[in-house]
């Protein structure tokens, strides 16, 4: 395995009696990088992460994690890989002060308990017994219990959930320190403009495959897009027919329009749009220019339909 790469895995597949649940994945993960890995419920994506963290074993494939197998050389994995979970792994009596004192001891050259606590706010909460801590609080513990061994590698799941905006800014430049510190970080969220804005490297799973990856640059392209809103029902087709060659119109959801073109939106093109309106008496209003988003490329990958 490259120096370079934190996780590899190569096809791999797991199932559960009928179901198979990862089916001949293969993604890398770099070091000094975050990647985020997204999908909707039921992808693939934690039974993915719970092979690379040596909870379960694949039926088939590779999964390399800092160069060993994570069932096999879990021991030796172990001090260098932190793993937060989204919920549970905290004894509800523990408070934040002793309980991260603790999980310090078992590592060589830990981070300074004090300086994390109160880095993530919670230095007003040191003796509150983890059960009477409200959920963002101990989202933030979790976070710390987490990175307090300076791991080589470290797994977040849904790391943001339930935050306030102030808790979400600071978790954001926890995992950014660690990155620039030259961790690896495997980050697993439901919120695209977290991960568009954090990921160094995005992969798409959807029905135990991978679907799409690269930067969230590569994958939402340069294409730039006009929304406005209006009545219900319009024309789509007859303003695109308006509209310069290789432009898009579509109504989704019910009275908000996106159109949308290969390169950036020009004065031409706002032209364009509002001409047509104005000719079909049409008030356009919030009428603003945008880039494709990290979340436009998910539901078209892996559709709007509701999942299980």
């Amino acid at each position: 395995m490259s120096t370079g790469l934190a996780v590899e895995i190569t096809s791999l597949v797991k199932s559960y009696g009928r179901v198979t649940a990862v089916n001949g994945l293969s993604l890398r993960a770099g070091r000094g990088a975050v990647t985020a890995i997204l999908g909707p419920n039921g992808a693939g994506k934690t039974t993915t992460i719970e092979i690379c963290e040596g909870y379960r074993r694949p039926d088939d494939g590779v999964v390399r994690v800092l160069g060993l197998d994570p069932a096999r050389d879990a021991r030796r994995l172990r001090p260098q890989v932190g793993v937060m979970l989204q919920s549970g792994g905290i004894p509800p009596a523990a408070r934040p002060a002793e309980y991260l004192r603790v999980v310090a001891a078992f590592y060589a050259h830990p981070l300074d308990p004090a300086m994390l606590l109160d880095r993530l706010g919670l230095s007003g909460s040191l003796r509150t017994p983890f059960r009477r801590m409200s959920g963002g609080q101990q989202q933030r513990l979790a976070l710390a219990a987490a990175v307090i061994g300076r791991p080589e590698l470290v797994f977040l799941d849904e790391p943001t959930a339930g935050l306030d905006p102030q808790a979400r800014l600071a978790t954001w430049e926890l995992i950014s320190g660690l990155r620039a510190a030259g961790a690896a970080v495997i980050l697993t969220t439901h919120n695209m403009d977290e991960a568009q804005r954090l990921a160094d490297q995005v992969a798409v799973v959807d029905h135990g495959q991978l679907v799409a990856e690269g930067t969230p640059a590569d994958l939402t392209g340069t294409a730039g897009q006009l929304r406005f809103r209006a009545e219900p029902g319009l024309d789509t087709d007859g303003l695109i027919s308006a509209l310069p060659a290789g432009s898009a119109a579509k109504e989704s959801p019910a009275g908000h329009y996106i159109v949308e073109v290969h390169d950036r939106v020009d004065p031409q093109l706002l032209a364009a749009v509002t001409a047509w309106c104005a000719e079909h008496g049409v008030l356009a209003q919030d009428l603003r220019i945008e880039s494709r988003t990290l979340e436009d490329v998910f539901l078209e990958l892996t559709g709007r339909e509701l999942r299980a």
